[in-house]
């Protein structure tokens, strides 16, 4: 029996392959992954600490409202809790917003190439995407003012963008948000916000206590290293918050994954080191590019869309057979790329072995 009619047609999402998934077609042993731009350093020893008293509270739901994480963080942030919306993984949230906000007709605009599940969600809510080319990798802020129209509900901003790295500075999001309507809703999704080092990002915090337009999506799945666990949040203003709870399911963050953000959040000493030690692994990955004559995307997150120069299809086959997962086929319009997630120094060396041995390179492994 066939779904409803919005389904026609609309693709699954497809996740990067598991190193399980990748062992057991291959018969591998060893294998790296840097497919899904997950912190190859874990997450804070603290979490695992903090849940140990945890394991007695396994047959009791959740707090819906999750009260403990929501004041902490909203204290670490310096919003007012209110302000907070929480969910299974920020992109959950990006289901409620669709959910909320779009009916019949209604048009959501985005970039062409961006977060797939952007587009996913509002055609399942009958919602018209509207695509905006990439200009250079980044978001053409004018031609999306330009896509406006009365049925315009949402726009989508991933910043830094998945999966170029590129982002939107903070004076371009504001002039943006300056040309467009009050009825549209701009949703900026900062996944990868903690790994940016430019100075001229937006103070996003800051502009949403100025417009109730604009809703801040971040995750914990990213630098925080608690992707297994899936809770992410959004801030926007308290009017928002109320709609997006009344499409929220009832317990859609558990108290186990409440905990490990909690405790996450408390080590800001670890995402600093993470943060440091990601850099180093861009400049360790592009300096080698670049000895190659290979160009990649300027990235704010933790991971780089590369230009291989031939099919990335084969070059993700090629690094796959030994033992190296990364993304290909990410990008429309960008044949012969792939996306690699930064890892760690040895997974990084590893990474560009490979890519050396597929696209028949020099590589001196001892850097």
């Amino acid at each position: 029996m066939e779904g409803k009619d919005a389904l026609r047609g609309l693709p699954v999402y497809q996740p990067g392959k598991s190193l399980e998934e990748v062992k057991r077609e291959l018969g591998l042993s060893e294998v790296v992954k840097l497919a899904s731009n997950e912190n190859p350093f874990g997450c804070s020893p603290q979490v695992w600490e903090a849940l140990q008293e945890e394991k007695f509270h396994t047959p009791l739901y959740p707090e819906a409202e999750a009260p403990q994480l929501r004041a902490e963080l909203a204290q670490s942030l310096g919003v007012a809790p209110q302000r907070l919306v929480f969910g299974n993984g920020s992109d959950e949230i990006v289901q409620m917003i669709a959910r909320a906000y779009l009916d019949q007709g209604d048009e959501a605009i985005m970039a062409d190439v961006t977060f797939p599940r952007y587009k996913t969600q509002t055609v399942i809510e009958g919602g018209v995407p509207v695509e905006v080319p990439l200009k250079e990798g980044r978001h053409n802020l004018d031609r999306m003012a330009a896509a406006v129209t009365e049925r315009t509900r949402l726009i989508w901003i991933c910043n830094p963008n998945n999966p170029t790295g590129t982002m939107v500075s903070g004076a371009e999001l504001e002039a943006f948000l300056e040309r467009l309507p009050e009825h549209v809703l701009v949703v900026v999704d900062e996944a990868y916000f903690e790994y940016v080092e430019d100075p001229s990002y937006p103070d996003s915090l800051s502009l949403l206590t100025r417009d109730p337009r604009l809703l801040v999506l971040r995750t914990f799945s990213k630098i925080y290293g608690l992707a297994a666990f899936r809770i992410g949040y959004g801030v926007t203003s308290e009017g928002i918050v109320g709609e997006l709870n009344k499409v929220r399911e009832p317990f859609n963050t558990n108290r186990i994954a409440q905990r490990a953000a909690r405790a996450a959040l408390a080590d800001q000493e670890f995402i600093q080191r993470c943060q440091k030690a990601n850099r180093e692994g861009i400049e360790q990955i592009q300096a080698q590019l670049v000895e190659w004559g290979l160009s990649a995307f300027p990235t704010q997150g933790n991971f780089l869309l590369i230009d291989t120069g031939r099919s990335g299809d084969e070059v993700y086959q090629s690094l796959l057979k030994q033992g190296i997962i990364v993304r290909a086929g990410v990008a429309p319009g960008y044949p012969t790329y792939i996306r690699v997630t930064i890892g760690n120094e040895e997974q990084n060396r590893l990474f560009l072995k490979g890519l050396a041995a597929c696209l028949e390179k020099p590589f001196d492994e001892r850097g």
